[in-house]
């Protein structure tokens, strides 16, 4: 008797013991699970600037660079959610030359062959591109603002102008100033606002960029204010971080964001420029490679003559883009 109670009242303390085990492990893992997290990195320290200094500082920013050649890659986004359309292009190597007032050539290349997808140029009035693979070459003014059926078509020499110069603010355009932020990022805001008045008879641009002789006129007291550009610069560094520009009534016209800035030449520039036009439905991400300031860049490597044999599309004159041959001169590829 005694050693069948024995087991029974071993097998007994084993169940229970067992019983405890899973009990507490269970309640363990419901009340506290610890998990080592690695410390976050301290955020940047907020610098500080006034108003006035931040347009000196921009001011030096936009005079200091008058000419650049450059080493790119180009990846273009063509569409948006809104469209319904978006195309994925491929990211290419290219070069662009540029030089103040207006004048640009952007030529943008096959990975490994090195062969030209297209070449454009425009010295502010006027821009022409050509596209050896659909054997056209396209004119018409550099403020073209027809719309294209496909996106791609809506890129101009100028936009690429707008993004890399930039005008100064005189000290009689009126800027506003504040603080903004946007998650963790803090920025300073300049926003130049002109009269509605000034817009209509001087386009886009604000009074800063408006000559000389016209720029007394623009100043007159007007009811009607409206936003030309907004400047933001970053707090952690106090470098432009982005612009946006506006035409009339409040419509974006740029939304170019700017990163990566490195030594170049005497200045500092921009490595990274993202360039967004809303209107025009695409997105243009430039990442420059090699960059070479303020020397000289010889006229004619801004020249670009039409190829022989090729479509001349002259968007100025043809609203249904007819094209028709024309025996046109080899076109002369800038030295890089």
């Amino acid at each position: 008797m005694f050693i069948p109670r024995l087991k029974f009242s071993l097998r007994r303390i084993v169940w229970m013991a067992s019983s405890a085990a899973v009990l507490a492990s269970a309640v363990g893992c419901a009340v506290s699970q610890k998990t080592v997290v690695k410390p976050s990195q301290a955020p940047a320290a907020l610098q500080t600037a006034t108003k006035e200094q931040l347009i000196d500082s921009y001011n030096r920013e936009a005079h200091a660079v008058q000419s650049l050649n450059a080493g790119v890659s180009m990846k273009l986004t063509a569409g948006s959610a809104y469209s319904g359309v978006i195309e994925q292009y491929h990211e290419v190597n290219g070069f662009i030359l540029a030089a103040r007032p207006a004048s640009i050539r952007v030529i943008g290349q096959a990975p490994v062959v090195s062969k030209n997808i297209f070449d454009m140029v425009s010295d502010g009035s006027t821009f022409s591109i050509y596209i050896p693979s659909k054997n056209k070459f396209i004119v018409g003014p550099a403020n073209l603002e027809r719309r294209a059926e496909k996106p791609i078509e809506n890129l101009r020499p100028q936009h690429l102008v707008d993004a890399l110069f930039w005008p100064a603010i005189t000290d009689q355009t009126s800027v506003l100033f504040e603080e903004a932020s946007e998650g963790a990022a803090r920025s300073y805001i300049l926003t130049v606002v002109r009269s509605a008045a000034q817009q209509s008879a001087a386009g886009p641009s604000d009074v800063a960029s408006a000559p000389p002789d016209q720029r007394g006129s623009s100043q007159r007291p007007s009811a009607n204010w409206e936003i030309a550009r907004k400047i933001w610069f970053d707090r952690a560094d106090l470098r432009i971080s982005r612009i946006e520009n506006f035409t009339s009534g409040g419509k974006v016209a740029s939304d170019v964001t700017y990163a990566n800035w490195q030594a170049a030449g005497a200045t500092n520039y921009p490595w990274q420029i993202n360039v967004t036009r809303p209107s025009d439905d695409y997105q243009l991400q430039i990442t420059l490679k090699k960059l070479t300031v303020n020397e000289p860049i010889a006229p004619d490597r801004f020249s670009l003559p039409q190829p022989q044999g090729t479509d001349l599309v002259n968007l100025s004159e043809n609203p249904e883009r007819d094209t028709h041959k024309d025996s046109g001169q080899s076109p002369k590829e800038p030295q890089h």
